[in-house]
C-alpha cells in the first residue's frame, strides 16, 4: 500500500510528540462535539427557561447509554484495527473495516426503534419532575431517531483515529458545530420551537458531519477503497469485534445506567437541582474532553505498538501519558476553582441555579487528577485488547455511582451537595480498580 500522509504510524518516533500530535485534533475536535449539547444548554436555558433546561438534562444519562451501547462496537473494532495497521496485515485491516460497519449500524437502528419506544416508561421511572416530563419526552425522542446518524459520523470517525487520522474527524465537526448553533437560534429564539427545535438542530447537525466524515474517509484513505472480496463477513473478525465492543459497551451501558441512578437522587431534590446538575454535567462534559482524547490517543497507540510487539513502548506511553494528564488537571481545576461561577451563569441567569452549579464545580474539581489516571489506564488497556477491563470497571462503577449517592445525599449527611461529593468518590473508586488493573495486566505479561 503507498504511505497515506493522513496516517499516523506510532510504533516509531518519540511518545510524547506522537500522543501529543494525535490528542490535540482529537480534543478539538471532542469540545466541539460536545458544543452540540452545550448549545442546546445554553440557548434553552436562556431563551426558554430553567424548567427546559432541566428536561433536557434529565434525559442525558438516558441518552447516553442508547449512545453508548452503538460505540461500544466502534470502540471495539478501532481496537482491531489498530492492531492489525500496526502488524502492517492491509487486508485485514480493510475487511474489518466493513464488519464494523454492519454491526454498528445493525445496532445502531436497533437501538433507535426500542428507545423511541420505550421513552415515556424510561422518564416515569426515574422519577423525572412532572413540570419537565413532556419536554423531556419530546427531546429525548427527538435525539434517538438520531442514533443512526451519530453511528454514521462515530463508526467513520473511529475507524479513522484507529489508523492514526485524528484530523481528519476534526473539520466536519468545527463546522457541523457552527451550523448547530445557527440552527438552534434560528428553530428555539427565532421560531419559538422549544425544547424540539434544539434537538432537530442537533440532528441535522449530526447527519451533515456523518456523511461529510465518510465521504473525507473514501477521497483520502486508501483502506477505505475497497474491493469485493472486503465486503465478505468474516465470522472470526466479527466476532472479534464483538467480543472487544461488547465488553466497551456494557461498561458505558453500566456508567449510564448509574448516571441515570444519580439522575433519581437528582430529580428528588427538584428542578433548580435538575438545572444546576444539569448545568455542571455539560461543563464536565468538556472538562472530561482533554482526558478522552488522551485516552483514544493512547489507545491507538498501544494498539499499534502491542501489534507490533513493542512493550517498551507500551510502558512509556503510560508514564508520559500520566505526565501530561497532570499538567492538564493543574490547569482545569484552576479554572473551575476561580471561574466556575461565571460559567455556569452562561447557561442560565436564575442566580439559585448559578450559585448552586459553582459549588457543584468546586466540589468535582477537587477530584479530577483521579479521573484523569481512569482515562490513562483505560487507554492502554482497551489499546492491548483487554476485554475483561471495560466489562469490570462498569460494574465497579455503577456499584458506587448508584449506592453513593444515595448514602452521602441523605440530610443528615450533605443533603443535595452529596451529588457533587458522590460524583468525586465514584472517581476516585473506579480510579483504585483501573490502576490495580494496569498493574495486575503489566506484572502477568510482562508488559
Amino acid at each position: 500500500m503507498s504511505k497515506n500522509t493522513n496516517m499516523l504510524n506510532m510504533t516509531e518516533g518519540n511518545v510524547t510528540k506522537l500522543l501529543v500530535k494525535f490528542s490535540i485534533p482529537m480534543l478539538i475536535g471532542n469540545v466541539f462535539q460536545q458544543i452540540y449539547n452545550l448549545v442546546d444548554s445554553v440557548v434553552v436555558g436562556q431563551y426558554v427557561g430553567a424548567n427546559a433546561l432541566a428536561a433536557i438534562g434529565a434525559t442525558g444519562s438516558v441518552v447516553f447509554l442508547f449512545i453508548a451501547l452503538c460505540n461500544g462496537i466502534g470502540s471495539g473494532g478501532g481496537v482491531i484495527v489498530s492492531q492489525f495497521f500496526g502488524a502492517g496485515n492491509d487486508k485485514k485491516v480493510r475487511n474489518t473495516l466493513t464488519n464494523v460497519a454492519y454491526l454498528m449500524m445493525g445496532m445502531a437502528i436497533l437501538v433507535c426503534i426500542v428507545s423511541s419506544i420505550i421513552t415515556p416508561w424510561i422518564l416515569r421511572t426515574l422519577r423525572t419532575p412532572v413540570e419537565i416530563l413532556d419536554d423531556s419526552i419530546v427531546y429525548m425522542r427527538m435525539m434517538c431517531f438520531g442514533l443512526p446518524l451519530v453511528a454514521v459520523y462515530n463508526y467513520s470517525a473511529s475507524m479513522l483515529r484507529a489508523l492514526g487520522d485524528s484530523k481528519g474527524p476534526l473539520y466536519f465537526l468545527i463546522v457541523t458545530s457552527i451550523i448547530n448553533v445557527f440552527l438552534d437560534l434560528l428553530f428555539v429564539r427565532g421560531f419559538n420551537m422549544g425544547v424540539f427545535g434544539a434537538a432537530f438542530a442537533t440532528v441535522i447537525a449530526q447527519l451533515i458531519a456523518g456523511v461529510c466524515c465518510m465521504i473525507y474517509a473514501f477521497c483520502t484513505n486508501e483502506y477505505f477503497h475497497l474491493k469485493i472480496e472486503d465486503y465478505k463477513l468474516d465470522v472470526n473478525i466479527a466476532h472479534d469485534t464483538i467480543r472487544l465492543g461488547i465488553p466497551m459497551s456494557l461498561q458505558f451501558a453500566l456508567i449510564a445506567i448509574s448516571s441515570m441512578g444519580l439522575q433519581v437522587v437528582v430529580n428528588s431534590f427538584g428542578a433548580i437541582a435538575v438545572a444546576a446538575f444539569t448545568a455542571t454535567s455539560r461543563i464536565e462534559q468538556l472538562v472530561h474532553q482533554p482526558y478522552t482524547s488522551l485516552s483514544a490517543a493512547l489507545a491507538t497507540y498501544s494498539g499499534q505498538n502491542y501489534g507490533a510487539m513493542k512493550k517498551d513502548r507500551l510502558r512509556e506511553g503510560f508514564i508520559k501519558s500520566t505526565i501530561i494528564m497532570m499538567i492538564m488537571t493543574a490547569v482545569l481545576v484552576l479554572i473551575m476553582q476561580l471561574g466556575g461561577r461565571q460559567i455556569v451563569s452562561l447557561f442560565v441567569p436564575d442566580e439559585g441555579v448559578i450559585e448552586m452549579g459553582a459549588r457543584g464545580l468546586r466540589i468535582t474539581s477537587i477530584f479530577y487528577a483521579v479521573l484523569g489516571m481512569i482515562y490513562v489506564t483505560r487507554g492502554v488497556q482497551n489499546g492491548i485488547g483487554d476485554a475483561t477491563f471495560a466489562l469490570l470497571n462498569g460494574i465497579v462503577e455503577v456499584i458506587a455511582r448508584v449506592l453513593l449517592p444515595i448514602f452521602m445525599s441523605k440530610d443528615y449527611l450533605l443533603g443535595v451537595w452529596g451529588i457533587w461529593w458522590s460524583a468525586g468518590t465514584v472517581w476516585l473508586v473506579s480510579c483504585v480498580f483501573c490502576f490495580w488493573r494496569y498493574i495486575y495486566y503489566r506484572k502477568k505479561y510482562n508488559m
